[in-house]
């Protein structure tokens, strides 16, 4: 099982100067990815906040420009978005951002994705929300026909799309189970958020038989959690526990304040294996 971390794109922390050191950090230590998030911007108040995301959130360094700076200033480490938001973006212009990221870093982009949910951000972009499911299976659809055919057709029209995209892997984030058949369709995993290792067991064994039974299985599963770093005995036995539900990746995520304090976390993490 690979371990990963996140990185705060938003809020105070998302400077060029932490941004910057931050990633280096983690590009010289053995974690295997880095991750952030995705949102265009919050209005004032948002009126049905499901998820609880802080407002800082809505102050935030759009994801896919963010990779391609990450493509510069680091040389192993992988990273992606934990998720983008799919319908936000003009499915021809994703895959033309995920080809450039993917041509500056050497194939290191990591591509989570969702269909989104903030009725707000839907209404601004003028995009229905109804459709975000839609939007979102056509978006998957080019990016995998794309990477094998530079010749698509889009709006009626034959289009070359060069240079043709080298798909990254690409991860299904969500839940509910509707996240099982969109990633056994058009992904390479699944990556279920905030959920325990128990909770995970039995989602995992359908997820696997479903992909198997496809004739796609096994698939990977990328899941974030934020670890209990402060008791190691405690966080060892829950990374053993998530490595023996059949988890590829276990994402740990958390906030900081310094550089010093996010470095001080990647040796905890990577502690881990020790």
């Amino acid at each position: 099982m690979e371990l990963g971390i996140n990185i705060r794109n938003w809020g105070p922390t998302a400077t060029r100067e932490f941004l910057t050191e931050s990633a280096k950090i983690v590009d010289n230590s053995s974690l295997y990815a880095l991750w952030f998030n995705d949102h265009i911007g919050f209005p004032p108040e948002i009126k049905n906040n499901v998820f609880g995301v802080p407002k800082e959130m809505g102050s935030i360094i759009d994801p896919l420009g963010l990779a391609c700076y990450f493509a510069s200033v680091t040389r192993r480490v992988r990273f992606g978005t934990g998720v983008l938001v799919l319908p936000y973006r003009p499915a021809l212009l994703t895959n033309k951002l995920l080809t450039a990221i993917q041509i500056l870093s050497d194939n290191r982009f990591l591509l989570g994705i969702g269909a989104g949910y903030l009725a707000e951000e839907f209404q601004a972009l003028g995009v229905p929300i109804k459709k975000r499911g839609q939007i979102t299976n056509e978006t998957l659809a080019l990016l995998n026909e794309s990477s094998q055919n530079a010749l698509i057709e889009s709006n009626g029209q034959e289009f070359l799309l060069e240079p043709k995209l080298t798909k990254p892997p690409i991860y299904i984030g969500q839940n509910a189970e509707i996240a099982f058949e969109r990633t056994i369709k058009y992904g390479d995993g699944w990556m279920p958020v905030s959920q325990t290792p128990e909770e995970l067991k039995p989602k995992i064994e359908t997820f696997q038989s479903m992909a198997v039974d496809a004739g796609r299985g096994p698939l990977e599963v990328v899941a974030m959690k934020t670890l209990p770093l402060e008791n190691h005995s405690q966080a060892s036995e829950m990374f053993e526990a998530y490595k023996d539900v059949g988890v590829s990746q276990l994402v740990h995520t958390q906030g900081y304040e310094s550089v010093q304090q996010y470095a001080e976390v990647v040796n905890q993490v990577e502690s881990l294996r020790t």
